[in-house]
């Protein structure tokens, strides 16, 4: 069961009770930060991607995952971090030989690493803000078997760009649908670091976007609400079914 701390807000003075959310690990057990009740939330007034992640061990299988650092919105608004503990989670097995840890192989131009079948099925993560659509993209990545996914050194013109080894992959979380430069961006982008790429959009694609992704092999996924991606063209099927771009 998820463990609860209680919190107060350092600029209201509010009392909550928070708990912590569980995520999927690619074993399909929950998967939830451990906090640390002892420590003090943090006023978060600006983001970065390293503070974004936390390291959580899935008790069941060792395999490390990383999720995002746990935080609350207060009524007031201001948005606190809750603090996490360091200790490892009870029944976690800190020697277990863990798949995660291990460095991705080199992966061929314009490929990815390709990961065997029997996936269990992805488990989605609600959007409701930017940040959640970034979740839930890098999460649906680690099941399709990417790792080390990082946010990517090159800002593309739109949304944000998260990147594996052998892997460059955009998240639009705009309200309006990708347009076709957003996608040429993309696919150009990829090429000069010798990767795959996959676009990710919450409003759909344009027309001519679509067809010029069929055209460059891109694959398009549409994110819904629930944090399901679904694809939209042929190369966003293959790589839901293969893993491979």
């Amino acid at each position: 069961m998820p463990e609860s701390v209680p919190v107060r807000c350092p600029a209201c003075r509010r009392e909550h009770v928070y708990t912590a959310p569980p995520y999927p690990c690619a074993c399909g057990r929950p998967c939830a930060p451990r906090l640390d009740p002892a420590g003090a939330p943090a006023v978060l007034a600006h983001r970065t991607w390293d503070e974004d992640w936390v390291t959580v061990r899935c008790t069941a299988c060792g395999r490390a995952n990383q999720l995002p650092h746990p935080e609350l919105g207060c009524p007031c608004g201001t948005v606190l971090r809750i603090p996490v503990s360091d200790a490892p989670a009870p029944g976690a097995r800190p020697g277990a030989a863990v798949p995660g840890d291990t460095p991705a192989p080199a992966a061929r131009p314009g490929a990815a690493a390709p990961r065997c079948g029997g996936r269990i099925p992805f488990q989605p993560v609600t959007i409701r803000t930017a940040r959640d659509a970034v979740t839930a993209t890098a999460l649906y990545l680690r099941w399709l078997g990417y790792r080390d996914i990082r946010r990517a050194d090159q800002r593309p013109p739109s949304g944000i760009g998260l990147a594996a080894p052998g892997l460059v992959a955009q998240v639009d979380p705009a309200v309006r649908p990708a347009s076709l430069r957003d996608v040429e961006c993309l696919w150009l982008t990829a090429m000069t670091e010798s990767a795959g790429c996959v676009y990710f959009s919450l409003a759909g694609y344009a027309e001519d976007a679509r067809a010029r992704a069929d055209t460059l092999g891109v694959p398009l996924f549409v994110l819904d609400l629930t944090g399901t991606p679904t694809p939209v063209n042929g190369p966003g099927r293959k790589l839901a079914r293969s893993g491979v771009v």
